[in-house]
């Protein structure tokens, strides 16, 4: 049997975004204990134990949460009716109407794959970008732009075109190309790109920083690079993003459940209603 740690290592290892989910305090009666943990993936699916069915729903919505921000959240679930928790930057606190009666703390760490960067050339930039870029936790590739959040090109005149449209073909969101204004445009001109894949190469690359030796160019195209996956969004080259699972609010309870194919479900007068237990379902059904 698989366990929960190494399930973590298994998603690590193929890049997978996840959460790993620990259960820090537990108070009676609940069914989970300090110690017992889970993953959650990003389609909301959960390997692992932290709590019954009510307790586990308020506990996937909030993962989902945490890996589009990438902070660690501390979640305590509580009864209906409990002592209010100080509310404190990183914890968030639920109230779980349907709960067992006692309370729970978890402790949720989103585990993001490190950016890929491919680096092409053997020129004394590559080599410089690909040291700080290694310094900098990128995952440093060298020979594919799949799956790239960023291709750095610097084979200064060798090997440019090629490069340029694998990465473009690939669908890399950022391409950085070292060379000079009236070369780099030049080049491109000659590709003959659409705007949409021209504003994905950037030329000449990096921050103007007056960079002059190879360890300094590279360190303004990692400032530019951090820039773009900071502050403007910069994601990886992996298609379409996995679509965020449908959220719904229980009409009995309040709580806000991911609608999956075993969630409790019920169609009345051509309007779809989802709850976070066969407990409200049923609930519902006999009111």
């Amino acid at each position: 049997m698989t366990t929960i740690a190494e399930r973590a290592r298994e998603l690590t290892d193929t890049r997978e975004p996840f959460v790993h989910v620990t259960v820090v305090r537990a108070q009676d009666p609940t069914s989970a204990r300090p110690g017992d943990d889970a993953v959650i993936r990003s389609d909301g699916s959960i390997e692992g134990f932290v709590g019954g069915v009510c307790a586990e729903s308020s506990v996937r919505a909030a993962a989902l949460d945490t890996l589009r921000d990438g902070t660690a959240l501390l979640l305590r679930v509580l009864p209906e009716g409990a002592t209010p928790f100080p509310e404190t930057p990183g914890a968030r606190v639920v109230v779980n109407p349907c709960h067992s009666g006692g309370a729970i703390e978890v402790f949720l760490r989103p585990i993001l794959p490190a950016p890929a960067l491919r680096v092409v050339g053997d020129t004394p930039i590559s080599a410089a970008v690909a040291t700080l870029a290694g310094f900098l936790d990128f995952d440093v590739v060298a020979d594919d732009s799949t799956g790239c959040t960023v291709v750095v090109v610097a084979g200064l005149g060798t090997g440019e075109p090629e490069a340029i449209r694998a990465a473009l073909d690939a669908g890399v969101g950022f391409i950085a190309l070292v060379a000079s204004g009236r070369r780099g445009v030049a080049l491109l001109d000659e590709l003959g790109l659409t705007d949409a894949e021209r504003a994905r190469v950037h030329t000449p690359a990096g921050l103007e920083i007056g960079a002059r030796t190879p360890a300094e160019i590279a360190l303004a195209i990692m400032g530019e690079v951090v820039r773009a996956i900071r502050m403007d969004g910069l994601a990886p080259a992996s298609g379409a993003p996995a679509a965020r699972p449908q959220q719904a609010v229980d009409p009995v309870c309040g709580m806000t459940v991911l609608v999956g194919a075993e969630t409790p479900h019920a169609r009345v007068d051509g309007q779809d209603f989802w709850f976070c237990c066969a407990g409200c379902l049923a609930s519902y059904t006999a009111a």
